[in-house]
């Protein structure tokens, strides 16, 4: 660390000169906070250029590269260069290379492509919301307007149904796998905030006589329809377009998903929903919550924890919950004692509870 990026200072109390241990302190931190914009518009530029497609086959000259994305040498040797410092990528001489997990996740032609995801993560309606964070901060809630990505059949769902189904699949299986549905009956299950559908796709593809029922708004439904009828499942799927909160649920449900919903609502809302829930359950039926759950630090993990950020600046009174939160939640619905569960390539926590 040199005199230019850190300083050398002397605990409160002890004077220069003395044994005492000393602290060096550095702005890195501060600086790489500042430019992460510098990251986000690589990784931009990478999938619009599609850098990572170029190297599927093998390592790649930045000629080579360059051919395949229509761009200039020079460009592509810096913004190649810039991905491998961040670990997008490896060099060896001349040649570049995709990562186990960009070849995944970022060529294109994967079936585990999860590029589109920009669309939705990178949308105004989700990095818009932090362009007056403070003022977010100081109102407690978004300032985006007045019901933010709540608002009654709002568009950015449309782009996250589209987008980040591929995503959510391995999880969706998981979650299929930890709830044993009667396989000698025909057996319901109503997918609230369905969105692109995966996870009553997967409870549909595990059990042949499991009918799905996809709640969210009418657009939304759509796509939903759509990857039904690509996953085979669409002679046993159905739909209720509106409002979770106001529509009739219907009744003798097996399972109530509820992925990455409960999110955006405040504690009150929550409880008021899963009452309706419980009541749209046949008797020892399941109700599913798939979240990101902070520990009770609510600091740990990161991504859990933080995922109250973006509800602060999108919703007006959204928030990551812990699971103690859940459970109580839960309990003031009706529910007994819940588990929680990890989910494959997921960062969320199924919180698993009975009628």
């Amino acid at each position: 660390m040199t005199a230019e990026n850190s300083v050398t200072t002397t605990p409160t109390g002890n004077s220069p000169g003395t044994t005492a241990k000393q602290t060096a302190l550095s702005p890195a931190l501060l600086f790489d906070t500042i430019n992460a914009y510098q990251r986000t518009a690589t990784i931009k530029a990478a999938i619009e250029l599609d850098v990572f497609t170029a190297m599927a086959g093998a390592p790649a000259t930045v000629e080579t590269i360059a051919r395949h994305c229509h761009a200039s040498p020079r460009g592509i040797r810096i913004l190649c260069d810039y991905l491998t410092v961040l670990g997008f990528l490896t060099k060896s001489g001349d040649q570049y290379a995709l990562t186990p997990d960009s070849g995944v996740f970022l060529n294109s032609k994967s079936p585990a492509y999860l590029g589109g995801t920009l669309e939705f993560l990178l949308s105004n309606e989700i990095k818009g919301a932090f362009d007056r964070f403070a003022d977010a901060v100081r109102k407690g809630g978004t300032v985006q307007s007045q019901d933010g990505t709540v608002a009654p059949e709002h568009p950015v769902w449309i782009s996250f149904a589209r987008s980040m189904g591929p995503l959510m699949a391995p999880a969706a299986a998981g979650l299929a796998d930890l709830i044993a549905l009667d396989q000698k009956r025909p057996t319901k299950v109503l997918d609230i905030s369905a969105s692109h559908g995966m996870w009553g796709h997967a409870f549909a593809t595990k059990n042949q006589k499991a009918q799905i029922v996809a709640l969210d708004w009418a657009p939304v439904l759509k796509v939903a329809g759509e990857n039904a009828r690509a996953a085979g499942v669409a002679d046993r799927f159905s739909t209720i377009a509106g409002s979770a909160f106001e529509v009739e649920l219907g009744s003798e449900y097996d399972v109530v998903l509820v992925p990455n919903f409960l999110h955006h609502f405040n504690a009150a809302d929550c409880v008021r929903f899963l009452k309706k829930a419980h009541l749209a359950l046949r008797p020892g039926g399941t109700v599913a919550i798939v979240e990101f759950v902070p520990n009770p630090d609510r600091i740990t993990p990161p991504a859990a924890a933080g995922f109250s950020l973006i509800m602060l600046a999108t919703t007006p009174e959204g928030d990551a919950y812990t699971f103690a939160e859940y459970a109580d939640m839960l309990a003031q619905a009706g529910f007994n004692p819940p588990t929680a569960h990890s989910l494959p390539a997921s960062m969320n926590v199924a919180v698993i509870a009975r009628k």
